[in-house]
């Protein structure tokens, strides 16, 4: 009885903490069909504000740096991750080691305005004693990675630090070289950490405000950056029409790589036993 009634409670409060997490995205996106211009109150059905959106050049020039920085700089952030992650965990004593994993961490412990801040007075000097880089895309990609690269070190250190050592060195002792090993054995036995760490660090690229507001220049402003400059102005439900098409893309991206991840972890399994039975 206490067990039944322990369950029943468990699965009230996960459905209240799914409501508190979903529900303003569903109400977004039903606003986003609204045919009123306030926000807040429906009168109808109606696209009125997807064709508006197809109207407005700084939603759409927003929306498409910001697709940009953040494909570049998840990109950039799980490929130095990776190199950090591999050498965190595969060598465990050189010189330097503490500091560097210090350096991984501070990122996830460090107010972003804090990185914000320094990241704009290190590019200004530099830009006054070389005259680049001009703050934009560039900039704000460097931040991005910056922050992003120390989550995906967390994500791919913790991979690699629960897989079994023995498999790469069965790799070397079979006569593969180490760059052999990382890239066929390593590679493949993380690649469900590698397409994790991209997805966040994709998403914390995308609607990140803070850094881009510190980095960006003339003509590279972002979409949460002008999301958030109208919203002290009042928004209109061009705004919910926008982010419908973000919760669009992004839940299309986590479905593909997902599904993606699924597949090769099934064939990998399929070749591993295959390669059992006939060692067999």
């Amino acid at each position: 009885m206490i067990n039944h009634a322990g369950r029943i409670v468990s699965r009230v409060w996960l459905l209240a903490g799914f409501t508190f997490l979903y529900l303003p995205i569903a109400t977004l996106i039903a606003l986003s069909f609204n045919e009123s211009p306030l926000v807040t109150s429906w009168t109808g059905f109606s696209l009125r504000w997807y064709g508006e959106l197809a109207r407005d050049d700084a939603i759409l020039d927003g929306f498409i740096l910001s697709l940009k920085i953040a494909l570049s700089s998840a990109t950039t952030s799980v490929v130095l991750g990776t190199f950090a992650a591999v050498a965190i965990t595969r060598f465990k004593r050189f010189p330097g080691r503490t500091l560097m994993t210090g350096m991984v961490n501070a990122p996830l412990v460090m107010p972003e305005v804090i990185i914000g801040l320094s990241l704009l007075l290190m590019l200004v000097s530099v830009q006054r004693a070389t005259g680049y880089p001009e703050r934009g895309m560039l900039t704000i990609w460097l931040g991005h990675s910056l922050l992003g690269m120390a989550y995906a070190t967390v994500v791919i250190a913790s991979r690699l630090q629960e897989m079994n050592p023995q498999l790469e060195e069965a790799g070397l002792d079979l006569g593969a070289k180490p760059w052999q090993v990382f890239f066929l054995i390593t590679l493949p036995l993380i690649s469900q950490a590698l397409g994790a760490a991209w997805l966040l660090t994709f998403t914390l690229s995308l609607d990140d405000v803070v850094l881009s507001a510190f980095l960006s220049g003339p003509g590279s402003t972002t979409l949460p950056i002008t999301i958030f400059s109208r919203a002290r102005l009042g928004l209109n439900p061009t705004v919910n029409a926008v982010a419908t098409l973000t919760v669009l893309v992004v839940s299309v991206g986590v479905v593909v790589v997902s599904v993606w991840l699924s597949r090769s972890e099934k064939r990998r399994m399929r070749e591993m036993a295959a390669a059992f039975r006939n060692a067999d």
